[in-house]
């Protein structure tokens, strides 16, 4: 478990984000995500708030220990890391009862001060750029956000793609059963994506494909292609029925009916190469893994 409860002696009469910073060695921003989030108990179990003076023996902390299964980063500088991620593995977790993510390796590495620069989906495999220290994590998070970087993707797709299609149509909430799930739509964020056709298979009438994403939206490479026809194989949200898609991420779908109804183990879109300059240097970077088709 990533979450473990720490258990500290109390000093009483003295403010709880106080005795976090003074006596934890908690950093004050810690303490109040740890705090806004109900992560910090007195000895009852009551979750103890921002400016609570204490009054009893002890305090908890659920603090996060980062555990590591082996993976280790792609590439490694004083100020980030570059970590090569497969698929099925969570950046980040999304509750305390999470077991494991690509958060633990990076905390397991680097300490408390590590963050994710961005994100790519569970199923997404490939480069992930991560954080060191307070100084990168607001360059590289600003970089990301001012789209000063180059991504390439590689996607197997349903289908033959011919010729290269750019791809610019808004993208918004589908507002459906599937809470995650993104659309087309002329109210959407603008979003543009250029597809350039690699190889394609006659037996499985099945295209690798170059996706290189020229803005940043949530399932956009998979949106777009699902739009144009040329569904990325093993998507387990588009181009199924939306009742196989909530078992999927509700976990109850077995292995066995992942193959029938969603066709393949895994979402096959790979975050191949990331380009980006820090502190006046170029970077270059692409993933040891590959498609093969």
């Amino acid at each position: 478990m990533p979450f473990v409860l720490k258990k500290f002696p109390s000093i009483k009469g003295k403010k709880i984000q106080l005795f976090l910073l003074n006596e934890v060695g908690l950093t004050m921003s810690v303490s109040q995500k740890l705090l806004a989030k109900g992560r910090v108990f007195d000895e009852n179990g009551t979750r103890l708030q921002n400016g609570q003076t204490l009054k009893g023996e002890f305090v908890s902390v659920a603090v996060f220990e980062g555990q590591t299964r082996g993976l280790n980063p792609l590439f490694n500088t004083k100020d980030f890391a570059i970590f090569d991620k497969p698929s099925g593995i969570m950046v980040h977790p999304t509750s305390k009862d999470t077991q494991y993510s690509l958060l633990d390796e990076i905390r397991y590495h680097f300490g408390d001060t590590a963050n994710l620069a961005h994100r790519i989906d569970m199923e997404t495999s490939g480069l992930v750029l991560v954080t060191k220290n307070k100084i990168s994590d607001i360059y590289l998070k600003t970089m990301f956000e001012d789209k000063k970087y180059k991504k390439i993707y590689h996607a197997l797709v349903k289908g033959e793609i011919k010729d290269k299609i750019t791809i610019a149509t808004p993208i918004t909430k589908d507002g459906g059963k599937i809470g995650v799930k993104m659309k087309i739509s002329s109210n959407g964020k603008e979003s543009k994506t250029i597809i350039t056709p690699l190889s394609y298979n006659i037996q499985t009438n099945q295209t690798l494909v170059q996706a290189s994403p020229l803005t940043g939206r949530q399932h956009q490479i998979r949106i777009h292609l699902h739009s144009i026809g040329h569904t990325i194989v093993g998507d387990p949200i588009y181009g199924v029925d939306e009742n196989i898609a909530d078992d999927y991420l509700c976990k109850r779908l077995s292995d066995e009916n992942r193959m029938k109804y969603i066709g393949h183990s895994r979402l096959m879109l790979h975050a191949l190469n990331l380009e980006f300059e820090y502190d006046d240097v170029a970077y270059n970077i692409y993933s040891k893994q590959s498609f093969m088709i």
